[in-house]
């Protein structure tokens, strides 16, 4: 079955489930569902995104996909097993071609593939064999558990089925994993940033006073595309004027106007793994000196806090430093004083009321990552660098943000090198048209 993307070697997913299944306690099956596709109302459906946590292990990309993992099961074809929808001409007169047993197997490396209905037959036979079950439960620190996912509704079955198994948790196992990157991981993830630079040098020649927001999403949602990328990785934030200091502002239904800046959070995905970019540009090719001295301040704070995201290091000292840097630039732009700055309160130090978000998150399968935040930096981890300063009082808020990955010596690689950032360069593109 053909993919929009060029199809990712099946060895990538080979060495994802064997570091799995390493950390496995002896005796164990662990289990994982594909996500649902989810219904808007009456026939209509969102388009179908793969688990991330499936994909990360199998490379599957389809609905109604479950995977199994029991080194310890009695028969071979027991230790590594995939399910997938059965597929027939009707289904694929309706609704496309979805995998064959042959095709599951090119894709993900796994021998022994099943059709969906196969599952609880062969579940009832090995289960027995073994003592802990892993489940997949949803615990990255910003999820809100609001809808009952395919999983969810599986481990309510799997619990009353077997109720006498140990569970255990497979979440812990991924967050560690899924940080650190193999190589072609990061070849995909840059893919995803070269294709975010297109989206971008595109842009800076359209932009100009009268150009709406949305106008603009479209053009990255074109460039994208085309790309072989099905779209954004999130939500893209195309934010000019006052809507720059919304931090989450996704209407982009605004005119843009002469002497505003447009801040642009927008990243194009790419074989399901993401790139996560922000720029800030003048709205009519041209910084105001204040514009570019708020501009010059938040370029400091990404180049001086990107020098601390190194082997060894962790997140709370990482952030605690962070916060220094851009205390002393809000200090030289004049928006903190002195006396604000030694009699702050350190649960909300003084510089968060212009920099209230995080310097940096992980970044990979999804836009905000897995990662344990108690763990040291480590190689191949990939973070975002993301500093802000916005000032309502003045109309306007500047964001600048990277992707970057730990390097065992030094100061990390900048996935995003290429996309243009320096004021001068922005505007001398915005004025070349």
């Amino acid at each position: 079955m053909k993919t929009r993307y060029t199809p990712i070697d099946k060895n990538l997913f080979i060495k994802n489930r064997r570091k799995f299944v390493q950390r496995m306690a002896p005796q164990s099956i662990a289990i994982f569902n594909s996500n649902d596709i989810y219904p808007i109302s009456a026939d209509s459906t969102l388009p179908f995104q793969q688990h991330r946590d499936i994909f990360y292990l199998s490379g599957i990309d389809q609905e109604e996909s479950v995977l199994v993992l029991c080194p310890c099961a009695y028969h071979e074809e027991h230790r590594e097993m995939l399910f997938v929808r059965e597929t027939n001409e009707h289904i694929a007169i309706w609704e496309g071609e979805k995998y064959t047993k042959e095709q599951a197997t090119e894709v993900s490396g796994i021998k022994n593939v099943y059709w969906l209905q196969d599952l609880e037959r062969i579940l009832d036979r090995v289960i027995p064999q073994i003592d802990n079950i892993y489940i997949n439960i949803n615990e990255h620190y910003r999820a809100e558990k609001v809808v009952e996912t395919r999983e969810d509704r599986f481990i309510k079955k799997l619990q009353k089925n077997y109720r006498g198994h140990t569970y255990l948790r497979s979440n812990p196992i991924l967050q560690h994993l899924r940080s650190i990157k193999e190589p072609e991981e990061i070849d995909i993830m840059q893919k995803a940033c070269d294709i975010t630079e297109k989206g971008f040098r595109k842009i800076l020649s359209f932009v100009k006073p009268g150009v709406w927001e949305y106008e603009i999403e479209a053009e990255f949602l074109y460039e994208f595309i085309r790309n072989r990328s099905k779209g954004c990785a999130y939500t893209p934030i195309i934010a000019s004027g006052k809507n720059s200091n919304v931090l989450h502002y996704i209407l982009n239904n605004k005119e843009c106007k002469d002497g505003e800046v447009l801040l642009l959070d927008v990243g194009a995905e790419y074989a399901n793994y993401s790139s996560d970019m922000t720029r800030t540009i003048p709205v009519n090719g041209k910084f105001s000196a204040r514009q570019r001295e708020v501009y010059q301040a938040v370029m400091n704070v990404k180049n001086e806090s990107a020098k601390l995201l190194v082997t060894g290091n962790n997140w709370y000292d990482y952030h605690e430093e962070v916060g220094k840097i851009m205390t002393e630039e809000l200090l030289k732009l004049g928006l903190l004083t002195t006396d604000e700055v030694k009699n702050e309160n350190p649960e909300f130090p003084a510089y968060k009321k212009y920099f209230m978000h995080g310097n940096s998150h992980y970044l990979g399968l999804d836009t905000h990552d897995y990662g344990i935040l108690t763990e040291p930096f480590v190689p191949n981890m990939v973070f975002t660098v993301e500093p802000g300063i916005y000032i309502p009082e003045e109309g306007f808020g500047i964001r600048i943000e990277d992707n970057v990955v730990i390097q065992p010596n030094g100061e990390p690689y900048n996935l995003m090198r290429n996309i243009p950032i320096e004021i001068e360069e922005i505007e001398d593109l915005m004025n070349s048209k």
